[in-house]
């Protein structure tokens, strides 16, 4: 699988999270976000999003992993009470462009973690993350972010 490295920004970021197992419910949380972007008039063409998995599943109870949806803000947006902010520490990671479908989203899931060690990196303790930038999400595509040690 390809793999760009990029090293990325902190991201301030207004953020929804979700308790309860990764699926479909995942959806309605980023639908939310994209309501409140919307009415805030921050969904544009350029518009950064993320949805971040927090927890892995395999060693956290699936009612307790943690999903944030989340849209970058610029550095003078003024934000108000209406929605969670907080900073996504940048660094270097290694960037995959993935169909946005369930099963493409899985099989590179099956094949990232092999092939991290395979090209000699190592990941880092940094919460992975998809990234949708612009059009992407309409284009059916993703970026799955992983953080790498230098």
């Amino acid at each position: 699988m390809k793999f760009k490295v990029e090293t990325l920004p902190n991201y301030r970021i207004a953020y929804v999270r979700r308790v309860g197992p990764y699926g479909p419910a995942n959806i309605e949380v980023m639908e939310k976000l994209k309501k409140w972007a919307k009415e805030k008039k921050l969904l544009k063409s350029s518009t950064t999003l993320l949805a971040i998995q927090q927890d892995n599943p395999e060693t956290i109870l699936p009612e307790n992993c943690r999903f944030d949806a989340c849209i970058v803000l610029s550095e003078d947006y003024q934000m108000d009470d209406s929605m969670s902010e907080r900073e996504l520490s940048g660094g270097k990671y290694l960037v995959y462009k993935v169909k946005h479908t369930a099963e493409d989203i899985q099989n590179a899931y099956a094949t990232i973690f092999p092939s991290l060690q395979s090209n000699g990196y190592q990941i880092d303790n940094k919460p992975i993350f998809e990234r949708y930038i612009g059009d992407m999400n309409n284009n059916h595509y993703c970026e799955i972010c992983v953080p790498v040690k230098p």
